[in-house]
């Protein structure tokens, strides 16, 4: 029985602290598609603005989530992941109007799990002072949105196994 076939480009969503950036390379890794950091699409006032503490307002995210679009835009039929929080319903429907095709995997876990993480996190610019922001702002995947929720517990190496097996489930893109 042949397996269905693994979306072509895959953003790895969640809020700060699930681990997208550690989890998107390896999950790329087993797809074997290059992998894109979405925090290197935003522009630096955006940088400075989450450094400082302040949560970014939407007019921020729409430069970098069309950068992201693109990128994903421009992987369509040759495979890609990339992180993005992808929070709220209208910026996964900005980042599908760009690259049609994408799947999402939400990186999910409790409040507690998701902060003691980020508080042994070395060299991030998010502090652990905008989680309660990020979990606010969030917006679970729909039942009508491509895309999948893993849980966050356990290794990187079993919460990307668990992706890669949850998008294999998932039907073949039409």
């Amino acid at each position: 029985m042949q397996q269905p076939q693994i979306p072509h480009v895959v953003v790895v969503m969640g809020v700060a602290g699930t681990g997208k950036t550690t989890i998107g390379p390896l999950l790329a890794a087993r797809l074997g598609v290059p992998y894109a950091e979405g925090d290197d699409f935003h522009p630096p006032a955006n940088i400075a603005k989450m450094t400082a503490g302040t949560p970014l307002d939407d007019d921020d995210r729409w430069p970098w989530l069309d950068a992201i679009g693109a990128w994903a835009h421009e992987r369509a039929g040759l495979g890609g992941a990339v992180s993005c929080s992808a929070l709220k319903r209208s910026y996964r429907d900005r980042l599908r109007a760009a690259a049609p095709g994408l799947v999402f995997v939400h990186l999910t876990g409790s409040r507690e799990l998701i902060e003691d993480r980020m508080s042994h996190r070395e060299g991030h610019f998010m502090p652990t002072a905008l989680l309660d922001s990020q979990f606010a702002t969030l917006q679970p995947l729909q039942p009508d949105e491509a895309g999948v929720a893993v849980d966050v517990s356990g290794s990187p190496e079993e919460i990307a196994e668990r992706a890669v097996a949850a998008l294999r489930a998932l039907p073949g893109p039409a």
